[in-house]
């Protein structure tokens, strides 16, 4: 590289680089590095839709692997893992239509995030609204099993000022309330607050019909949200704060606060036991049994470990002997909690500063995860071999990052497996067919 110069490697020579201000003619690094990006990302867009995926493992398709099946070469999990990772790499995007009661609501804003539910059979949406702040919705997947991929969405009343940092999906099972089956939970910033919706806001009837929000509170900056189903803590939610943990009961109001020393950026409940575990902007994961009273200093810290950045996403696997985590670096780690050792490193990721989220799927055998390039990738949960790399529809940017989901029943049980990707105002579904 010389200094204020760059090299074409089309025209095989050098270049002056121009200051970003000069609006004749603008030639800058960033400039230039996001033109290779498109060119990258076009090219590869090229490539899936002319022909199909190949297999990333030599010698591996549906007959070899019925073959070692049958002669006892391959455990049934071990074979259904396989078949995943063969349909994985032979997905087809296609659009999905959105149909909405109100005609305003579809193609108007921008997906900023998607988190489906337990059964797959809704999704809740976070849309950026176009004079600021953001918008509630959901989406029902059951019209996915047709020919004609087609979805219904449903927006709110309510919208809210304050940029969303983190949804997750509640259970609320109390016997006074009168939302029994599922809630939602949304975080907002500074000036931040914790709002509990229940999913009939989100209908189709007479709007005067409609229940106002469950729980709502104001807090300070919150990062993170995460809801907790064993009935040891039950009704209970967490927020991720600046410097602290709250962890709140939904129905009587009790209030536990964990002094942190850094910024708690996710979250996730252990589910045969009321433990937390959170992730910080230091890079420190740890864990909080809620049943304890309030400690002062780091005492009541259980597990504890570390990253060399910002931890972005945090996942227990079914077991809840191994934990899953992301950080700012782009690093991708399994952590045994019994040894409090990395076991397995997922390589590929690209991250800098942005809070992505991580995807495990057990039952396929599969971890996937978007990038601060736009490009989803797609890996082999047991040996951490890196299976797709599906760019976006759209150009890279900042405001373009898709938000996906996956699993093998979109639409509940009898549902069709795949991928479901949101970037922009579009939907998208990756199909094993």
């Amino acid at each position: 590289e010389l200094p204020g110069f760059y090299y074409d490697a089309e025209k095989n020579r050098y270049f002056r680089l121009l200051p970003g201000h000069n609006n004749y003619n603008p030639l800058t690094k960033e400039s230039i590095q996001y033109k290779a990006m498109e060119c990258k990302r076009l090219k590869l867009l090229e490539e899936e839709e002319k022909q199909k995926k190949k297999t990333t493992r030599p010698g591996l398709n549906t007959s070899v692997l019925l073959q070692k099946k049958q002669l006892g070469l391959l455990s049934s999990r071990s074979y259904c893992r396989l078949v995943h990772e063969l349909k994985v790499n032979c997905m087809q995007r296609r659009k999905i239509e959105i149909h909405s009661p109100d005609s305003s609501v579809a193609g108007t804003n921008n997906f900023k995030i998607i988190v489906a539910d337990v059964a797959c059979e809704r999704i809740f949406t976070v849309n950026d609204v176009e004079h600021g702040g953001c918008k509630y919705g959901i989406i029902n997947l059951s019209g996915l099993g047709k020919e004609s991929l087609t979805v219904e969405m449903y927006d709110n009343l309510y919208f809210t000022n304050r940029k969303v940092n983190s949804v997750c999906w509640a259970s609320l099972t109390h016997p006074d309330s009168h939302f029994r089956k599922l809630c939602l939970m949304g975080i907002a910033e500074t000036p931040g607050c914790a709002s509990l919706l229940p999913v009939s806001l989100f209908s189709s009837i007479n709007p005067g019909d409609r229940p106002g929000i469950l729980c709502s509170f104001k807090i300070s900056t919150a990062w993170s949200c995460a809801w907790c189903r064993n009935p040891q803590a039950d009704n209970c939610f967490s927020t991720g704060l600046t410097r602290r943990v709250l962890v709140t009961n939904a129905v009587t109001g009790h209030r536990q606060t964990f002094g942190t020393s850094s910024d708690v950026l996710a979250q996730q409940f252990a589910t045969q036991t009321p433990v937390l575990y959170n992730g910080c902007r230091s890079g420190e994961i740890f864990s909080i049994d809620v049943r304890q009273r309030n400690r002062k200093g780091q005492s009541w810290k259980a597990v504890r470990l570390f990253h060399d950045s910002a931890v972005t996403s945090i996942r227990l696997l079914e077991a809840e002997h191994y934990l899953m985590a992301a950080d700012m670096a782009g690093k991708i780690k399994l952590w045994d909690l019994r040894t409090a050792k990395c076991v397995k490193q997922y390589k590929g990721h690209h991250n800098e500063y942005a809070i992505l989220p991580l995807h495990v799927n057990e039952e396929e055998g599969l971890l996937t995860a978007v990038g601060q390039d736009c490009y989803t990738r797609i890996w082999s949960l047991q040996d951490a071999h890196l299976l797709r790399t599906i760019p976006s529809p759209h150009p890279s940017s900042k405001d373009a990052i898709p938000s996906v989901v996956f699993s093998s029943r979109l639409g509940g049980s009898q549902g069709i497996p795949g991928l479901l990707m949101a970037v922009k105002q579009d939907l998208y579904h990756f199909s094993y067919n």
